[in-house]
């Protein structure tokens, strides 16, 4: 038996593999997804195999490498990724095995210094050690030692130090992840010898200094170069760059100044540009239309200004953050001819006049983002037409008019597929949103099951649409801060998926509607405008809405608010809306028509007393009868 297939089962196998042991002819023992424990006792005897590949991978604790490791000299494959492993980095199953090429060691918990051994493994290629608790310096010798190495992972430790200057004799690396360890200090120009070099990760580090032009001439082959969040500063390209395989590029969260260089645009393959989270300035260049294979395009939070160039993005990009500049003027032609957008973010600038009405063309655009800008004018109705909105925020801005009875909202997750979701385009980037009275950052999976609408802080008028009470998606609804009048529309209690509902400070009356069904509510206000009656009874959710939810509503009753819905001082004042809405209904007198035949009876009264008989019993009837009629207009009209 030369192989041994146990994978993706149930079984219980002993890290010390000793019911294979005198199976001499074994070879091959893959028991990858089954449940690796520690031996209770450790086995002294020795195996009769000679592996070549060993996948102890999948879950399970297996303490303490067993001995029959240290007998082992042919193993070509190993990979014991996410069992629990105790002690140090096994730099001695690497010097006994000279033909090893593939160590997997993902999350095994392993800690202490990173040794390696002394001399140089040729045939070593792939390495991950991603996950574990190594502390120190990188050695620098782990060029010398893996001179042919094609991938390394040393995600998630505690490393620190600087790179190694022998990276540079890794001629034929691939593949380099250093990302979330503790590097220190700047990126060696030796990175530029790596001639194969096709992925550089070394994000989430402390590394400083300026990225060396060596890096980006010299790694022709390169088509992903990752530095997020680091210290890097200087010019975040040099100006001759010989970049034509790139496909993404993400410099963002460091440093970097200046411009973005014209030398960008020689990256004719390039997909994603992140600069976000920088210091750059100056005007946004009209060329990055040229990169017609860019999808992705992120340059927020930084400081660039002035107007947009018109038609300066490629017309199937899906992507664009442009949020917290300090961009302005008019939307016009910025991103005419464009079809392809799933995500367009312009909040936190200053851009000026209307939304323009070709933004309903984007015909699968799915979040957008025009917060806290000075747009004006009426919401267009195009908007109606991009049936796949999943996240409308044009709050804080100088809209008017009414709400659009149409806006559709779904959820993302709800007619994307999987494809879609794992190609570069896709909800790539973290997007700010205002939920439950804070501002969070949503990205991937969370924000694909998200559905909001906000359109807080403007000057809309109008009543509240009764069909937005079918978008029954809808996470958080936001309204509060404008002009809207009329009733709280009874369709609300369709929105069962709603954790966030604000529609305070308007100018709604009436009373508010039967939304105890709405179980996932977790804000609530309709504080500040003219509603009347009683609360909602204080059940499930609606228990844990304090006095703020409510307050600012003079004719409002009942718990958590102090008045009493017995006190006979709550009479509210009836607005225009409530006569029109209450004259349908017959539910009270019409005031103009009461002063008329108010007027009308009072002159008969005092045309009767003129013309009857001076009788003391008469005259008391007649002064009862007028006491009684100013009651009555002192009730109604007062």
């Amino acid at each position: 038996m030369h192989t041994l297939q146990l994978s993706s089962n149930l079984f219980r196998i002993p890290i010390s593999l000793l019911p294979f042991f005198n199976h001499s002819k074994l070879k091959r023992l893959n028991c990858h997804e089954n449940e690796i424990y520690a031996d209770i006792d450790v086995p002294t005897l020795t195996p009769k195999f000679q592996l070549r590949t060993l996948d102890l991978s999948g879950q399970g604790d297996g303490g303490v490498f067993p001995k029959f490791f240290y007998y082992q000299h042919k193993l070509e494959y190993v990979d014991m990724s996410n069992i629990k492993m105790k002690g140090e980095f096994p730099h001695w199953l690497i010097r006994n095995n000279t033909k090893l090429y593939i160590l997997y060691l993902h999350n095994p918990s392993l800690s202490g210094p990173l040794q390696l051994p002394i001399h140089s493994h040729v045939y070593f290629s792939y390495l991950d050690i991603s996950d574990n608790n190594f502390n120190g310096s990188i050695p620098t010798e782990i060029g010398v030692c893996f001179p042919s190495l094609n991938s390394l992972n040393l995600y998630g430790n505690g490393l620190t130090g600087g790179i190694p200057s022998s990276f540079g004799k890794m001629s034929l690396l691939k593949e380099l992840n250093l990302s979330r360890n503790g590097l220190t200090g700047g990126i060696p120009s030796s990175f530029g010898k790596m001639s194969q070099l096709m992925q550089l990760d070394l994000s989430n580090n402390h590394l400083s200094g300026i990225i060396p032009q060596e890096l980006i001439v010299g790694c022709s082959s390169l088509y992903e170069l990752i530095l997020s969040n680091n210290s890097l500063h200087g010019q975040i390209f040099p100006k001759q760059a010989n970049c034509k395989e790139l496909i993404r590029l993400s410099f963002d969260g460091n440093q970097f100044t200046g411009s973005i260089p014209y030398s960008i645009s020689n990256c004719t393959m390039l997909e994603m540009l992140d600069v976000s989270y920088n210091r750059l300035f100056g005007s946004i260049p009209g060329w990055i239309g040229n990169i017609t294979s860019l999808k992705v395009l992120d340059l927020s939070e930084n400081s660039f200004f002035g107007n947009l160039p018109s038609s300066f993005v490629p017309s199937l990009i899906r992507e664009v953050y442009l949020s917290k500049n300090r961009l302005q003027g008019p939307l016009t032609n910025a991103f005419y001819g464009c079809s392809g957008f799933t995500i367009l973010d312009l909040s936190h600038n200053d851009f000026t006049q209307r939304i323009p009405e070709w933004i309903g063309n984007f015909s699968i655009l799915a979040y957008l983002l025009l917060a806290y800008n000075n747009l004006e004018g009426e919401i267009p109705i195009q908007l109606c037409n991009l049936i796949q909105l999943s996240l409308v925020d044009l709050s804080n801005n100088n809209l008017s008019g009414p709400v659009p009875p149409c806006i559709s909202l779904r959820r993302y997750s709800d007619y994307r597929s999987n494809y879609m979701d794992s190609s570069i385009g896709s909800i790539t980037q973290p997007l700010e949103v205002t939920t439950k009275n804070a501002l969070r950052y949503f990205q991937g999976r969370i924000l694909r099951l998200m559905s909001g609408l906000d359109l807080s802080c403007n000057n809309l008028t109008g009543e509240i649409p009764v069909e937005i009470g079918n978008l029954d998606k809808i996470q958080l609804l936001n309204l509060s801060h404008n002009k809207l009048t009329g009733l709280i529309p009874q369709s609300f209690s369709n929105l069962t998926q709603i954790e966030s509902l604000d529609l305070s400070y308007n100018n709604l009356n009436g009373k508010i509607a039967q939304l105890t069904q709405l179980y996932f509510l977790a804000v609530f206000s309709v504080a500040h405008n003219n509603l009347s009656g009683r609360t909602p009874e204080m059940v499930a959710q609606f228990a844990t809405f304090e006095n703020s939810s409510y307050e600012g509503n003079p004719f409002l009753c009942g718990p958590p608010l102090s008045r009493s819905c017995f006190s006979s001082s709550i009479m509210p004042r009836f607005s225009e809306e409530d006569k029109k809405y209450h004259k349908k209904d017959g539910g009270f007198v019409d005031i103009d028509a009461f002063h008329v035949s108010f007027l009308i009876s009072y002159a008969i009264v005092l045309l009767t007393i003129a013309a009857s008989p001076t009788s003391t019993i008469f005259w008391w009837t007649i002064f009862l009868l007028c006491l009684d009629a100013i009651e009555a207009w002192v009730f109604y009209v007062l």
